[in-house]
């Protein structure tokens, strides 16, 4: 039975950041709850239609800053878990999608609610003992994040209910907004809880069941959300976690002829592979799968001559080494005026000789440990690269430890060459290269910006000049999704700078707006006409 009212979901504001200030209840109440999860491993089943499964292949959890602690073992999915996973997704799809419209988002804006209050310290202990966060960035994460995408995206959906064609004398049109035909597969990342949240909960919002295979590297955490979303009241089947190796989850959802779309965030190389796939079995689909994705980034900051001096060195530290520069708009390449160069190198020098790195519990670290040891060895081949190239310096940072965490210290690296291999690949990492240019070639450093990576996720500008800046903004207007005049790279806020990018850095489908949800639709026009011709021919038929 569908509601008979029509109900207002009023914009939320976005979900603040707590202080964490020495002495401060939430940070007593944080450190508790870190103790206590850190005292006892768990083992994590699948969850599939409301069931725990345990199958045998099991997995560990550790603390990356602290390699040797197990935090749970999680148990994988091969392709038999996954074939009961598509079948519990279809069976429960047809009670999902006669749920009322209302009823669906109460289960997701009860879910950020608890966020909120008495999940929050759950959500930020499980992200920073599990992902290496430190305090600031779990809580803007797993906690802010999240709840802000349950939140915004039920009001968005609430929004595109709204949108309806005209109706004209005699004639009653009207679109409804069905989900899709069959299932949708998430496969999430390892660097945002949040994302993990988002990329299963959207297609769940507007009447879809899902696939949630999430990164090996965040099972913890999002072992967590999947726990909270039950307690919101998410019904059985709807959200299906199916953690497992994608070599052995992907065939099977991808060659399933209900697959109806596929929300992605991770590299763009298992991006192309994916989309490949779906290629190869276009012919044995129900529908053309819906493929949203959000892949890499080579993320740059362009300083005009007028720049703020102090402001860009702000940016350069917080854009390039935040989360140890494992996110997808993470600053990685700098073009910087030669005039202003000495002033900003003797700027973060000195302001990144007290930036500590080390356990996330010692709230006074700016960074944790990246998140596991293939990801130090390749970062850390980076940076060999470049100790090694008469090309490059390596200005600060430089050294790697792994004894006991995935350590990498912020790096900076000075290069010659505009091309150089850091210039042009994506590290993710704590490492950016600095290329220095003369002041009076902007146009061929802007060039440069342009022309040098295949991505085009974020960017930055730093200019006090406006006629530099508009001239700067246009240039650049296919070089990145998300442009930022005077701010870093990181940071978009759910519903105040919707992120996406382009080129090889995804489809640009913007999460954090109503344009990722209506992905998630199927709309279909309904027109009535309340007084049918009875009568084929036309006046004009007429000789006379």
């Amino acid at each position: 039975m569908m509601s008979n009212a029509i109900y207002q979901i009023m914009r939320p504001q976005n979900e603040p950041v707590l202080s964490f200030l020495p002495g401060s209840d939430e940070k007593k109440s944080l450190k508790r709850r870190i103790a206590e999860m850190k005292a006892s491993a768990i083992e994590i089943p699948l969850i599939i239609n409301g069931k725990e499964i345990r199958t045998g292949r099991t997995g560990t959890c550790i603390i990356p800053h602290n390699k040797s602690h197990v935090l749970a073992t999680c148990h994988m999915a091969g392709p038999r878990e996954t074939e009961i996973a598509i079948r519990a997704a279809l069976e429960a799809g047809k009670k999902w999608e006669a749920t009322p419209w209302d009823h669906r988002l109460a289960v997701f804006l009860r879910a950020a609610e608890l966020i909120s209050g008495p999940w929050r310290d759950t959500l930020n202990a499980a992200t920073m003992l599990g992902q290496s966060k430190t305090v600031y960035e779990a809580d803007a994460d797993a906690a802010c994040e999240l709840a802000d995408f349950f939140r915004f995206n039920s009001y968005f959906v609430r929004q595109i209910m709204e949108e309806q064609p005209q109706s004209v004398p005699g004639v009653l049109n009207r679109m409804e907004y069905r989900p899709l035909e069959g299932f949708v597969f998430a496969v999430t990342p390892f660097n945002f809880t949040a994302i993990g949240g988002n990329l299963p909960s959207s297609p769940a919002m507007a009447g879809n069941t899902v696939i949630w295979k999430p990164s090996s590297t965040a099972i913890y955490s999002n072992y967590y959300v999947m726990k909270l979303l039950t307690e919101a009241g998410l019904p059985d089947g709807v959200i299906n976690f199916v953690p497992g190796a994608g070599s052995e989850v992907g065939p099977v959802v991808m060659g399933h002829p209900m697959l109806a779309g596929i929300h992605f965030t991770g590299s763009t190389a298992t991006f192309n592979t994916m989309w490949r796939t779906v290629a190869q079995n276009l012919e044995n689909y129900r529908n053309y799968p819906r493929i949203v994705g959000e892949t890499g980034g080579k993320d740059f900051l362009f300083a005009h001559v007028s720049a703020d001096t102090d402001a860009l060195i702000h940016a350069i530290i917080s854009g390039s080494f935040s989360y140890q520069g494992q996110k997808c708009s993470a600053t990685s390449r700098v073009y910087i005026p030669e005039s202003i160069w000495p002033d900003v190198k003797k700027g973060l020098l000195r302001e990144m000789a007290d930036l500590k790195t080390g356990d996330v519990e010692d709230f006074t670290n700016y960074m944790g440990a990246v998140i596991d040891q293939a990801a130090f060895d390749s970062v850390r081949s980076y940076i060999d690269f470049a100790r090694a190239s008469p090309e490059a310096d390596i200005i600060a940072g430089g050294g790697c430890s792994d004894e006991t965490g995935f350590f990498i210290e912020p790096t900076v690296i000075v290069t010659t060459d505009p091309h150089f291999k850091t210039m042009q690949e994506e590290i993710f990492g704590p490492v950016v290269t600095v290329y220095i240019y003369k002041d009076d070639a902007c146009e061929k450093a802007l060039e440069l910006c342009e022309s040098t990576s295949g991505y085009a996720l974020t960017g930055a500008i730093f200019a006090r000049d406006r006629i530099a800046i508009a001239k700067i903004e246009k240039r650049l207007t296919y070089s990145a999704g998300n442009l930022y005049i005077n701010d870093k790279t990181t940071g978009a806020f759910v519903g105040l700078q919707p992120f996406g990018g382009s080129r090889a850095s995804g489809t640009n489908e913007k999460a954090g707006s109503k344009h990722n949800l209506s992905r998630w639709m199927s709309p279909r026009t309904i027109k009535e006409n309340f007084s049918p011709s009875k009568n084929y021919r036309l006046g004009l038929m007429q000789e006379s």
